[in-house]
């Protein structure tokens, strides 16, 4: 077995990296990860620079890999470090550069160890760990991130001494519902009468909407999804990370992926929001409109969303990071990870116990949450 980190994937065949996104993740996909760095949305002077660690067999197969980056800084990342930095900067040492194994700008729960073999993988991912703690070591990072792996690789990872954190995400589940009014009638009567009035005060807008994906999907329609995503950037005062050429990209590489829902009004095009469906789940990206109408976010990249979900059978639908008012939308709190290694021992043993203080915060924040579940009955028991 060999070691290679490559700043690119361009040079790597899309069908060999592929066969070790075994379970499709568009997130994790040769198609998603080489849009993102040939629209140059990444690399340059983005701050998220190309590490790819990879590793090959005896016969020169791509066997595993981490979709690993050099960081300059920690946006787009939504496991937020930022008070981890300044501790750094009083100790007079560099948070800045550090090494993060993600999916650019995704919040989304995966494997973060890319795996081509069923058998060994426990070996391998230790393996792949080991590497990249090699290299970070070789070439002076401060940390190491996993930003969003599985339970099962956040496992692993703590038995190496690494160290892991939680937090909360609102993820809607499918609980066999024949429709959206289903779905309402399992709620309380508060809450089904705001979703209720919310979804009316849209309608009498006289606003419809459309739901796009696969071979309907076209250049015309990312492009305006592009003017959107814009539109909440400047509205939130945030960076683009995004390009134009990303967006189109997605359309010519990955349309049956893309759930695109856009609402019309008048004929005029005045809000969408992007999903990416991966089998039973859908992830809810990005979203923007160019007026403002009362209700018109929540339809949009929720109710909207639900609906497309109960109507195709998928289990699931993650709405992105935080966001408390998702809740009373029919949100639950779940729990997610990330795993961290630092290079610095001395400053390890007082992460390592903000970090346990952060998890009873945690599971104290979720046990408040579901106190205050918008359901008449927990319906993950029932």
């Amino acid at each position: 077995m060999e070691i290679e980190i490559t700043d690119t994937l361009l040079d790597i065949p899309a069908t060999q990296w592929n066969k070790l996104n075994k379970d499709g993740n568009p997130f994790t996909s040769h198609a998603f990860l080489t849009a993102l760095e040939e629209s140059k949305s990444i690399g340059g002077e983005t701050g998220w620079i190309p590490r790819y660690l990879l590793l090959w067999d005896n016969n020169g197969n791509l066997a595993g890999a981490l979709p690993m980056y050099e960081k300059h800084h920690s946006w787009g990342e939504y496991v937020f470090d930022w008070a981890w930095a300044n501790a750094w900067q009083q100790y007079g040492l560099a948070y800045y550069p550090k090494l993060v194994v993600a999916v650019p700008f995704s919040p989304v729960t995966g494997h973060r160890f890319l795996i081509s073999m069923d058998n060994n993988r426990e070996d391998i991912i230790n393996y792949l760990h080991a590497a990249a703690v090699d290299y970070a070591k070789k070439e002076g990072y401060s940390s190491l991130h996993y930003l969003f792996p599985t339970s099962t690789e956040c496992n692993l990872l703590q038995q190496q001494g690494v160290l892991i954190r939680h937090d909360v995400q609102f993820q809607w589940q499918n609980c066999s519902y024949a429709d959206f009014k289903g779905f309402l009638a399992t709620m309380t009567s508060r809450k089904r009468k705001k979703i209720a009035r919310e979804r009316r005060r849209v309608l009498e807008k006289g606003i419809e909407f459309r739901t796009i994906s696969g071979e309907q999907l076209s250049s015309i329609n990312m492009e305006r999804m592009y003017e959107f995503y814009l539109c909440t950037i400047m509205r939130h005062g945030s960076q683009a990370y995004l390009s134009r050429e990303f967006f189109l990209m997605l359309a010519e590489r990955m349309a049956d992926n893309i759930v695109l829902i856009e609402a019309h009004l008048q004929g005029k095009v005045v809000a969408a929001a992007l999903n990416i469906r991966h089998d039973k789940i859908l992830y809810g990206r990005y979203w923007g409109a160019v007026e403002e109408y009362h209700s018109l976010h929540f339809e949009t990249c929720y109710y909207q969303a639900i609906s497309y979900c109960i109507r195709n059978g998928l289990s699931r639908f993650e709405g992105g990071a935080q966001g408390e008012h998702k809740l009373s939308r029919g949100f639950l709190p779940v729990i997610t990870c990330s795993a961290h290694w630092m290079a610095n021992k001395r400053l390890t043993p007082a992460i390592s116990d903000f970090l346990k203080r952060e998890k009873a915060q945690v599971e104290h924040y979720q046990h408040l949450l579901s106190e205050h579940s918008p359901f008449r009955n927990d319906p993950i028991r029932n």
